[in-house]
């Protein structure tokens, strides 16, 4: 059932989805030599869902392969979180947790994997596997556990990171007497609000607009339009249920002294006073650091919630969220599945081998959903001379020069895909995907001359509440 989502539309919509799958058949062409410009770098992290999809592309179709990688990146992600849940809940061998099942669903399915983050998610959900199995401390489990990090670090440094901050706090922590924990949780949060001020000093650092909204992780529901912000607040009314059953149950004083409560604490700290975007010295940039591990947020919550007895209507509360927002999910994907499928019948008008860009925005949707839509859209058939992951620098594709398949500047690849961008002579010949004069609901495919400025096309594709669209 959890894979369910995977197969349930015609395609997978998750953002960057589309862009890890595009560059993994770019890694095929380099590998024979039709992408004159492009090389695949070696590299030891952020490259393990990567690695997961060429792999798989050179074995099964290009949807099996989107299929299986996520479907096995969601199993990943969601047992990790519940076997890590059921550890930190501290109910040994007793009945697992499956009161926080549909909290972690919801999760599994939230803002991370709707933004299509899938190393970092992968990476995130074997280490909450890693914390669960040294749980038992015995030299196999935390041998095992030093495994599962390193294939984490794969995908993504933070999540191993933050595991072994966990399990550092919680070691140094039980060998403290109660009242000299609040000491160690008072000296974390002054270090992380010095690790922010120091960002912010040293590097810049941008918090970003309603950056206080990922404190509990809640905020992970709002994945499209703004009408899941109020399945947001509902769960995080059932968390404060939650608290409230374990606060009857142990007292205020004993859950302060509680480590698995100062970990929720600390990381609300971290996302609240740490920068969300930091750029680094050059042209590299640290991005969406608060909002992914607001992910890991939510999960501490989950874990703490699995200690509490459930409660029959706070069970069913939470199946009812549930419930309504894969219900919306449903048809945000069908959605933009709707957009996808217009997309493809335009872009087969232009020739084999053609620079295709793409600059749609929904004014609807938190996220960039339709700006990697055309990378999909022209595996086989073009190249998304925008797509961004070769000109960062930190993904296995990059560029060693300019060429024609990509874009050698990261700046012009952003501009490129909201607009504003002039067009060089270098980069023509080269086609426009935008809203037809004639008929607002189709694509038409244009050339575009040097000197002309890419503008945006601004879309409604996403439902407002429950109707099936809104109209461009």
């Amino acid at each position: 059932m959890v894979v369910a989502p995977c197969f349930w539309q015609q395609r997978i919509q998750a953002g960057d989805l589309s862009s890890h799958v595009y560059n993994a058949w770019l890694v095929q062409l380099i590998e024979q030599g039709r992408a004159a410009g492009l090389v695949v770098a070696a590299q030891t992290q952020n490259v393990l869902f990567d690695l997961m999809l060429s792999s798989l592309l050179r074995v099964v179709g290009l949807e099996w392969t989107q299929r299986i990688a996520v479907a096995a990146s969601v199993l990943i992600f969601f047992w990790g979180a519940f076997s890590f849940a059921w550890s930190f809940s501290r109910r040994g061998s007793g009945e697992p947790p499956w009161h926080v099942v549909p909290c972690l669903a919801m999760l599994a399915y939230g803002w991370v994997y709707h933004m299509g983050l899938f190393n970092f998610y992968v990476s995130l959900g074997l280490s909450l596997a890693a914390l669960a199995v040294a749980h038992r401390r015995t030299a196999v489990s935390l041998a095992a556990a030093g495994v599962l990090l390193m294939v984490a670090y794969l995908g993504h440094a933070l999540p191993p990171a933050w595991a072994l901050f966990v399990a550092g706090y919680t070691w140094l922590g039980q060998r403290l007497r109660p009242r000299r924990r609040l000491l160690l949780a008072g000296s974390a949060v002054a270090a992380v609000a010095g690790l922010g001020a120091a960002l912010k000093l040293v590097l810049h650092g941008d918090w970003g607009p309603l950056h206080f909204l990922s404190f509990s992780g809640a905020e992970q529901l709002w994945t499209f339009g703004n009408r899941y912000l109020a399945l947001a607040a509902v769960l995080l009314v059932l968390w404060g249920f939650w608290l409230l059953a374990l606060l009857d149950s142990r007292g205020f004083r004993r859950l302060v002294f509680d480590l698995r409560f100062q970990l929720c604490v600390l990381n609300a700290a971290f996302v609240l006073l740490v920068p969300n975007v930091i750029d680094l010295p050059g042209a590299a940039r640290v991005s969406l650091l608060v909002t992914r591990m607001s992910l890991a947020g939510a999960v501490l919550y989950c874990g703490l919630a699995a200690a509490a007895r459930p409660r029959k209507w706070v069970l069913a509360a939470s199946a009812a969220v549930a419930i309504v927002f894969f219900s919306f999910t449903y048809q945000d994907e069908a959605a933009l599945n709707r957009i996808e499928t217009t997309m493809e019948r335009a872009v087969r008008q232009v020739p084999p081998g053609s620079r295709v860009v793409s600059s749609l925005v929904d004014t609807n949707l938190r996220m960039f959903s339709l700006a990697h839509i055309i990378d999909r859209v022209c595996i086989g058939r073009c190249f998304s001379y925008a797509n961004y992951e070769p000109s960062t620098g930190v993904f296995r594709v990059r560029t060693r020069h300019p060429n024609a398949v990509v874009t050698a500047n990261l700046w012009d690849s952003w501009a490129m895909q909201v607009g504003g961008y002039t067009v060089k002579a270098e980069d023509v010949p080269l086609y426009r995907v935008h809203l037809c004069e004639t008929d607002r609901d189709s694509f038409c495919v244009v050339p575009v001359k040097s000197g002309e400025t890419l503008q945006r096309t601004w879309l409604r594709v996403t439902p407002g509440l429950w109707q099936r669209r809104s109209g461009s």
